[in-house]
């Protein structure tokens, strides 16, 4: 009895563990469904951009640490045991009646410490404030980063809502197509239609189902695009948790005035920072004329043997004068000045593309709003003039010539407003950026 108990808890764990590693290989294949806001968070933590741009700033941290080193003092331990062997001859010059040859060989032991200070060293001092500003360019690089992998996600989304759109849309066409081919068909099993008619809303219905292979095709090809751009594991898709909201038309609170856009760029805080830095190794160019003023020295316990060894040191002030350098200093500050005159170049050509971005980003969201006004009510137009035109057809009144023309007016009324919508939130999506709040209008 013992024995049987045994073989089933045997077979119920492994039954158990089964079922678990079955559960989590289905999880793991599943399906991920994702927000917009959902995307955009993904894509800040582990896409290799944004990883990289991390490391620059990390690299720069311990950059700003290196320099910082050269201002505080360095200080070594060290033991050494040696034996010498001395030419006194070579040492002297000329060989002395009566002096050995040489000298030793004998052992020497020693044991101490050396040490070295700045005391007044104004490059060592800007070149710490250059590393210190080179952290806030690396940080004003990644916010530049981030924004441009947030605007990649949000378009790349916005595109594969547009493509499950126009699937819908597809779908909803091919529905259409097959209930007025079903109609046609009727209407000729009953003698009050045509093969004409039945053929040519046959004809509709598989250009209908063309499409919808074509759309279902490019919202694939979309979706596979967001996944590579959120490095998410090949082997799993990604399903869209926003489609409906991409009809919504939110007002933007994005602040659209170009000042706006100046103070919140990470680009322009970033060229700044970098021009702060310029200027600093001019100055640092020119302070390597001025003396520089350290100490130094060393204290040790050495003798011939460890237990004969005396206290020796040897302590120091130098003051270092430069008097001739062979053209590097003047070379360093025409390099320096040259760095900023370009800076301020390129700081002026960034600010002019934010204008024109800004102005750009305004004027394709009114057009826009506007467009998706127009284009929703094209697509109502477009269900009336189906509508009425299949009544006329079901009445004998018209054939189906009219049917198909509404069903393709209707078709591109949907094609319109699919595009206005998908031009009205890529527009919004401009504007974040132009103004610098990509991040802070889709990521929070």
């Amino acid at each position: 009895m013992n024995v049987h108990l045994a073989r089933f808890s045997i077979v119920r764990s492994l039954l158990i563990l089964l079922a678990l590693a079955c559960a989590a290989v289905a999880q793991e294949t599943a399906p991920l469904r994702l927000t917009l806001r959902d995307a955009v968070n993904l894509a800040l933590k582990q896409s290799p951009r944004v990883i990289l741009a991390n490391l620059g700033v990390s690299q720069s941290e311990q950059e700003r640490l290196v320099a910082r080193s050269g201002l505080l003092p360095q200080a070594n331990g060290n033991v050494a045991e040696a034996d010498h062997r001395f030419n006194v001859e070579a040492m002297l010059g000329i060989p002395f009646p009566g002096i050995p040859q040489h000298a030793g060989p004998f052992q020497t032991f020693q044991m101490g410490a050396d040490f070295e200070a700045p005391v007044f060293d104004l490059t060592l001092w800007r070149r710490y404030r250059s590393a210190q500003l080179g952290v806030d360019a690396s940080r004003a690089g990644e916010l530049t980063t981030r924004e441009e992998s947030v605007l990649l996600v949000v378009s790349q989304y916005l595109g594969s809502q547009r493509a499950a759109a126009d699937v819908q849309a597809a779908q909803s066409q091919v529905d259409l197509a097959q209930a007025l081919y079903d109609q046609a068909a009727d209407l000729q099993r009953h003698g009050a239609g045509t093969g004409i008619d039945t053929l040519r809303s046959n004809v509709q219905l598989q250009n209908n189902k063309q499409r919808l292979i074509m759309a279902r095709t490019e919202l694939d090809t979309s979706l596979f695009g967001l996944a590579r751009l959120l490095s998410v594991d090949p082997h799993r898709s990604i399903e869209l948790a926003d489609q409906v909201s991409f009809f919504d038309t939110p007002s933007t609170s994005v602040d659209q005035t170009i000042e706006r856009a100046y103070a919140n760029r990470p680009e322009l805080r970033q060229i700044a920072t970098q021009e702060r830095q310029a200027d600093l190794a001019l100055r640092a160019a020119g302070d390597q004329r001025i003396p520089r003023v350290s100490v130094s020295g060393n204290w040790a316990e050495q003798g011939l043997t460890p237990n004969s060894v005396i206290p020796i040191y040897n302590y120091q002030a130098s003051l270092d004068v430069p008097l001739f350098t062979g053209g590097r200093i003047q070379a360093q500050r025409a390099q320096a000045e040259l760095a900023i005159r370009q800076l301020k170049q390129q700081e002026q050509e960034l600010r002019n593309r934010i204008a024109l971005e800004v102005k750009t980003a305004n004027a394709r969201l009114e057009s826009a709003r506007g467009e998706v006004d127009v284009a929703n009510q094209g697509v109502q137009l477009a269900r009336q003039e189906v509508d009425q035109a299949r009544d006329r057809f079901a009445a004998g009144v018209a054939n189906n010539i009219e049917v198909v023309t509404a069903q393709d007016e209707l078709a591109r009324a949907n094609d319109n407003q699919i595009g206005a919508l998908y031009r009205y939130n890529q527009a919004r999506a401009d504007l974040a950026h132009s103004a610098g709040q990509m991040e802070a209008l889709y990521a929070r």
